[in-house]
């Protein structure tokens, strides 16, 4: 192994290991600054006399913005490895949190909540899991996508009950700095020890056996299908089934999880009369079941079909959201939170998983991009919705009982979706992409 390949770190283990954690902390901090806003609705209220629509409105930018991020990030981590991709983000995610502290109008909410935050937080999302998981590991590669995943949900889980407690105390500008000061402390400590490939380090992926075609059948499939080049071209992933049934149903993930309980959840629970901290406490909760129920999630994906196992967490989640309507007291928000804090995150592994079967893993950056796209679509919009439908009708009764049934729509897209395992034959990949 030559000077220039040896690991910055001598570790009694795999490189990998530390790249997933420098990741998990990474996703976990732009989780938690990404998702301050569902706590922010109130204080924003009180302080600037902003509309729960005008605040949802900024809060949808946010979200959309995410998502189109997720394509310009997946393009730029194939291009220049994560461990640039994740120092980038995480400085523009200082600026526009910092800049927010010191905020009179309400452009400058759009610009800076919507609009900076939004696309830096998307560098550092889903798609940043994907690309690790799927250039460090082949075995245990669903389990690395649950861990990765649950991140989201562990920087809520971290990050809400605090912010929200700061907010009481010491008002929501401490607590925007807190989150700085977290972000700053991240940036010195990737730049020193994150590795964008194992081939860096004159490694190969965690797993691979010596001759082995795993993973390969598919992609090489799509790279004829491509004509030859070493990367599935987007015309041909659009003419695909599967990719439409990954997006549309992922739509309808975004629109549920990010759009609706995020945004309205807390706000929701206070107009029931819950305490403030008490609902970010809930919301805690759920982050911490969520983490069980993602890396259950992951586990499960690499022993099971992965289609089935998607389609039943969407219709476990549509049937949390049916309960959430009638939630009006802590006891009913506690159920709530154990039912859908089990499937928060948990659509990501299956949907990661089947996109990399089809796709082949070296394309997961780029296509997986565009599925989280109509993923944060879907949450930009519903975040709206739920803001008008709220100030228009008073509640959000009729915004959740929507969001109940178009999860259960979702959980029977994920049975339409075409088998591709690795144990398909590559010839049957190729034929479905190409005649799509």
């Amino acid at each position: 192994m030559s000077q220039s390949s040896r690991p910055p770190l001598s570790l009694p283990f795999y490189y990998g290991w530390l790249v997933v954690a420098l990741s998990f902390l990474t996703t976990l901090t732009g989780a938690g600054i990404r998702s301050s806003p569902g706590v922010l609705i109130h204080p924003f209220e009180m302080e600037f006399g902003w509309s729960r629509t005008a605040i949802a409105f900024a809060v949808s930018i946010n979200l959309l913005l995410f998502g189109v991020a997720a394509p310009i990030s997946g393009w730029l981590l194939d291009r220049f490895g994560p461990r640039r991709v994740m120092m980038g983000s995480l400085s523009f995610l200082v600026i526009g949190v910092s800049g927010t502290t010191f905020m009179t109008e309400y452009w400058q909410l759009v610009l800076l909540w919507g609009v900076v935050v939004g696309l830096s937080a998307g560098g550092v999302g889903s798609v940043l899991s994907a690309t690790v998981a799927t250039r460090w590991f082949v075995q245990r590669r669903g389990l690395i996508l649950g861990i990765l995943n649950s991140a989201s949900s562990t920087g809520q889980l971290i990050f809400i009950p605090l912010f929200m407690l700061m907010i009481v105390t010491r008002g929501w500008r401490v607590g925007s700095w807190i989150l700085v000061a977290v972000a700053l402390t991240l940036i010195p400590v990737i730049y020193l020890w994150m590795r964008d490939d194992p081939a860096e380090l004159g490694l190969e992926p965690y797993g691979i056996k010596e001759g082995s075609a795993a993973g390969s059948q598919t992609l090489g499939s799509l790279r004829a299908a491509g004509g030859g080049s070493g990367s599935v071209p987007l015309s041909e992933v659009f003419r695909s089934s599967t990719f439409w049934l990954l997006a549309g149903s992922f739509f309808v993930c975004g629109g549920t999880a990010n759009g609706l309980v995020g945004t309205h959840l807390i706000p929701h629970s206070i107009d029931h009369g819950i305490p403030q901290v008490t609902a970010a406490a809930t919301v805690g909760v759920m982050g911490g079941l969520n983490f069980v129920g993602t890396v259950l999630s992951g586990w499960m994906t690499d022993r099971v079909d992965p289609r089935k196992w998607l389609s039943m967490v969407y219709a476990l989640r549509g049937l949390s959201l049916f309960i959430l309507p009638f939630v009006t007291d802590f006891s009913g928000l506690f159920i709530f939170a154990v039912i859908y804090g089990l499937d928060w995150f948990a659509t990501v592994p299956p949907t990661i998983a089947l996109t990399a079967d089809t796709f082949g893993r070296q394309s997961v950056g780029k296509i997986f991009g565009w599925i989280f796209l109509s993923h944060q679509v879907g949450a930009a919009l519903m975040a709206a919705g739920g803001g008008v439908i709220r100030d228009w009708l008073g509640d959000y009764q009729m915004a959740f009982l929507a969001g109940g049934s178009i999860a259960l729509i979702a959980a029977g897209l994920a049975l339409k979706i075409p088998s591709r395992r690795a144990a398909v034959p590559a010839t049957a990949v190729a034929t479905e992409v190409t005649s799509a």
